[in-house]
């Protein structure tokens, strides 16, 4: 296997093939992208240094930014108006069935900016079918195993085509294609509180949610109105300083949880340290990057979550460039620090950074 098939934000495939080449050239592999623009994905071949199970062997998933979610391709499969399933089966039996003998269930997906219901409805109805089918054929081991386990993953383009291949049971995504699915409160004053959501999600780790989270901490939202941000640091029942020029929302503020201060989220900063910093203000990335820098130098924050606004082009570029500045301006700090970087389900043309102090 010599393939990968990765996921990201539809219109963001060079930005992720471009961060697969690098990564694999960091490890002693190289190999080539092929995207289609604007479909969410891109195949990746190995040309050579490793395959496509040695890579993943090597490169976790959360050390991504643009690809979301991947899979070892194995084969695309045409499927036939008859016996879909039996195409499928046979085309698997072809490579030597061996392949899948870790599989202990088969998903099946479509795209992200997929527009027609009809293919969500075929695929989710063809799991059953296509999953008798294949263990029948000795395709598809124990449905008891453990969900840590790798998955068969068929990955329908229209109803004539499908990508099949297998989800690393120890380096993939918690959710399908990398994509939570997260459900705005009626009482959230916008729906930016779904990112943060979402990055705390993505970006902590599972097992200590509560560490991070829990335990009555004080919080600073930068550019925080109407208060989306903010709702959910109240929401982990934590004290917030809201700093922005405009207006927050009037149930948000009737909590007596948040204090608002009018002012340049660049510029406030707070006369004693907070545990959590969060910045979603829509500026120049590198802009934000020193920013936060600044809180970490001053040790005015222990965690922070903050957006990086990408240009239209070089996105990737600068993401490298507002990383190494980060690094940089913290080399000497008198305590370790951890950076995470994703490109959210609900982001757009940004990625969300989680950066915490580990002394």
């Amino acid at each position: 296997m010599n393939q990968l098939l990765a996921f990201c934000r539809p219109g963001f495939e060079s930005e992720a093939g471009r961060e697969l080449t690098d990564a694999a050239a960091a490890l002693g592999a190289w190999g080539y992208f092929t995207p289609r623009p604007g479909a969410g994905w891109l195949s990746f071949t190995l040309a050579g240094g490793l395959d496509a199970p040695g890579l993943l062997a090597q490169l976790p998933l959360e050390a991504m930014v643009f690809v979301r979610d991947w899979q070892l391709l194995l084969t695309e499969v045409p499927l036939p108006d008859k016996d879909r399933v039996g195409a499928v089966v046979e085309a698997l039996r072809a490579l030597g069935g061996q392949v899948t003998g870790e599989c202990s269930r088969v998903d099946v997906r479509v795209g992200e900016n997929s527009t027609d219901p009809d293919l969500g409805r075929f695929a989710r109805k063809w799991v059953a079918p296509l999953s008798r089918a294949l263990r029948g054929a000795g395709l598809l081991g124990d449905e008891e195993e453990s969900r840590a386990s790798d998955r068969l993953e068929l990955f329908l383009l229209d109803f004539t085509s499908a990508f099949v291949g297998i989800s690393p049971g120890n380096n993939r995504a918690r959710w399908p294609m990398g994509i939570p699915r997260l459900k705005l409160p009626a009482s959230a004053p916008s729906r930016s509180a779904l990112k943060l959501e979402e990055a705390w999600k993505v970006l902590l780790p599972a097992d200590r949610i509560l560490d991070y989270l829990g335990g009555g901490k004080s919080a600073v939202d930068l550019g925080a109105a109407p208060g989306g941000w903010t709702w959910q640091l109240v929401q982990q029942g934590m004290r917030v300083t809201a700093v922005d020029n405009g207006p927050m929302d009037d149930d948000l503020m009737a909590t007596g949880m948040v204090t608002h201060v009018r002012a340049d989220g660049y510029l406030w900063r707070p006369k004693r340290s907070v545990d959590w910093m969060v910045c979603d203000i829509v500026d120049k990335p590198r802009r934000t990057a020193a920013m936060v820098s600044d809180w970490f130098n001053d040790q005015l924050c222990r965690y922070s979550v903050f957006n990086l606004k990408l240009p239209m082009k070089k996105r990737y570029d600068e993401w490298l460039l507002c990383r190494e500045l980060l690094e940089a301006r913290l080399a000497d700090a008198p305590f370790g620090f951890r950076l995470r970087a994703r490109q959210l389900y609900h982001d757009r043309e940004e990625i969300t950074c989680f950066l915490e102090r580990t002394d």
